[in-house]
C-alpha cells in the first residue's frame, strides 16, 4: 500500500460515514513517514490500513461491509479498511502526542510514530511484525534505543506479552550487534 491508496480509502471511509479524522496504526502506520524517508517494502507490503474514526472510535466498525476484507472495494482496489479499536495495540505512553499528521482532499490520518509502531509489534510478536521492525531498523526508521526506552513505558495486556516483547527485542538487538562487528 502507498500513502496515495491510503488516502483514496480514507476518503471512501469519509464519503460513507461523515467522518475526516483517521488514526491509523499497524503496519502502514509507516506511511506517515513517506514524505521525509524511503520506505522499504517489507514495511508496506500490507493490504490492510488497520485504523479507527479519531473522534467517534466505533463508528468506524459501520465501515468494514462497505471497505473492510472481502468488500466491493477491496475487489476493486485491492486493499481494504480493518476496522480496530483503540485499545487494541499495544502502545507505549505518549503515543498519542508523537502522532504524525498528514493532511489531503480534506481528509486527516494520524499515523504513528514508527518507534511506537514497533513496540507495537513486539508485542504482538508475529514473523511479519519482526520483519517489519528489521526493514525499519535497516532503513534507520526505527531506532532500537527508542524502541528499548519506549517499552519501559509501555502498559502490556499481561506478564505474558511484556516477556514476549522484551525476548523479540532481544534477538533484533543481538542481530544488530552481529552486524555492527
Amino acid at each position: 500500500m502507498n500513502l496515495e491508496a491510503l488516502f483514496h480509502l480514507l476518503q471512501a471511509a469519509r464519503a460513507l460515514c461523515g467522518h475526516s479524522e483517521y488514526v491509523v496504526v499497524g503496519s502502514v502506520s509507516v506511511l506517515g513517514m513517506a514524505q521525509v524517508a524511503a520506505i522499504p517494502a517489507d514495511m508496506t507490503m500490507s493490504i490492510d490500513a488497520d485504523c479507527y474514526t479519531a473522534g467517534d472510535p466505533p463508528r468506524v466498525f459501520d465501515l468494514q461491509a462497505p471497505l473492510g476484507e472481502g468488500s466491493a472495494y477491496h475487489r476493486r482496489h485491492g486493499i481494504y479498511l480493518d476496522p480496530v479499536s483503540p485499545k487494541l495495540p499495544t502502545l507505549p505512553d505518549g503515543w498519542e502526542q508523537r502522532l504524525i499528521r498528514l493532511e489531503r482532499e480534506g481528509v486527516t490520518a494520524a499515523f504513528l510514530d514508527p518507534n511506537d509502531a514497533a513496540v507495537s509489534k513486539l508485542a504482538r510478536g508475529e514473523p511479519r511484525d519482526l520483519r517489519w521492525v528489521r526493514a525499519g531498523l535497516k532503513a534507520g526508521i526505527v531506532s532500537l534505543p527508542v524502541v528499548k526506552l519506549r517499552m519501559r513505558g509501555t502498559a502490556f495486556l499481561d506478564a505474558r506479552e511484556k516477556e514476549a516483547a522484551v525476548r523479540a527485542l532481544g534477538t533484533l538487538e543481538r542481530g544488530a550487534s552481529r552486524k555492527s562487528i
